[in-house]
């Protein structure tokens, strides 16, 4: 197979993206998903109070990759750079020892791992994001300029784009706030469930933050705001009713704000046990995802949109796409 590798190592969870790259009508080339993983390895466990990697977390994250190497290796795909990007995020731009992480990285799949920059991470979770976007929005309604939000662990990406700027470029403006659903569980939402007064702090936080955001991003100029990674896609499960995870169905399904408020508060007012039986939860979310709808939620009220687009295509597709143009 004539493929491609891609891995997205976040704050809570490590994916992988294997693609086939089909040439069609000359030039022009497709990338087709052939195998997508997820695993929640918390990488960026208490790297908020502490500043460095928790020797468990980078086992964790080490054990997930040797599995990822070995998937890749059975596709007929050769580790190397010319094949393989893994991006590092959040928690990575954080630790002090991230060295041990690289070094550790570059052993397994044979290539460094790119701690990239906010700006970075959010132009590659655009261009995965709104590929396919473009060429559907006239027929299904996406009206640009996109505003694309990428909830993380650590840290949440703002990227507004699609239309074009005065020079032809196609992200407008774009920034990176250290607001994410781990980040936001250590930080403020301690109980289980939170109370009130620590969702309040939860708040105020994820406010300061977007307003730092409305100075470089303008929020309320979205003609669509396309959701993506685990909280969003999460959400939007939940709100489908689905007694399983099923990504097909999830993929661009909208959420509108009424809805997302409803699951917002039933989510910050649970038990961990009544959020685990949620049938499309995935169990490394449990824990953090009343924080992940609390950032969303505030997102969305800020933008003024009245839904959101979930998107199962985000970084990993970008990460990929960078590979073969």
């Amino acid at each position: 197979m004539s493929g491609v590798a891609a891995i997205d190592c976040g704050t809570n969870s490590i994916r992988l993206l294997v693609a086939e790259v089909v040439h069609v009508d000359g030039d022009e080339v497709q990338v087709v998903d052939v195998d997508r993983r997820m695993e929640i390895v918390r990488l960026g466990e208490g790297v908020d109070q502490t500043g460095a990697f928790a020797p468990q977390a980078l086992e964790r994250t080490f054990d997930a990759l040797r599995g990822y190497a070995e998937a890749i290796r059975a596709y007929g795909i050769e580790l190397g750079p010319d094949t393989v990007r893994m991006v590092a995020t959040s928690a990575t731009r954080d630790a002090s020892n991230r060295q041990v992480f690289v070094d550790g990285v570059k052993e397994i799949i044979g290539v460094e791992p790119e701690v990239v920059t906010g700006l970075d991470e959010a132009e590659l979770s655009f261009v995965g994001a709104t590929a396919e976007f473009e060429a559907e929005a006239e027929d299904d309604g996406f009206t640009p300029p996109f505003l694309v939000v990428d909830i993380g662990g650590g840290s949440t990406e703002f990227v507004l784009g699609g239309e074009g700027g005065p020079d032809g470029e196609l992200v407008r403006a774009s920034l990176s706030v250290d607001v994410g659903c781990v980040r936001m569980t250590e930080r403020h939402l301690r109980d289980d469930p939170p109370t009130a007064e620590q969702v309040a702090a939860a708040t105020a936080d994820i406010d300061a933050a977007l307003d730092e955001v409305e100075k470089v991003v303008p929020l309320r100029e979205a003609g669509s705001v396309v959701c993506v990674a685990g909280t969003a896609t999460t959400v939007a499960g939940i709100a489908l009713g689905l007694p399983e995870y099923d990504s097909e169905r999830i993929h661009h399904t909208r959420v509108d704000v009424a809805d997302l408020g409803r699951i917002t508060d039933e989510l910050l007012r649970s038990h961990h046990a009544e959020r685990a039986r949620i049938g499309v939860m995935h169990p490394g979310r449990v824990d953090v995802i009343g924080a992940g709808a609390l950032v969303l939620s505030r997102v969305l009220a800020r933008t003024g949109a009245d839904c959101f687009t979930a998107s199962e295509h985000d970084i990993l597709d970008g990460v990929a796409w960078s590979l073969v143009v």
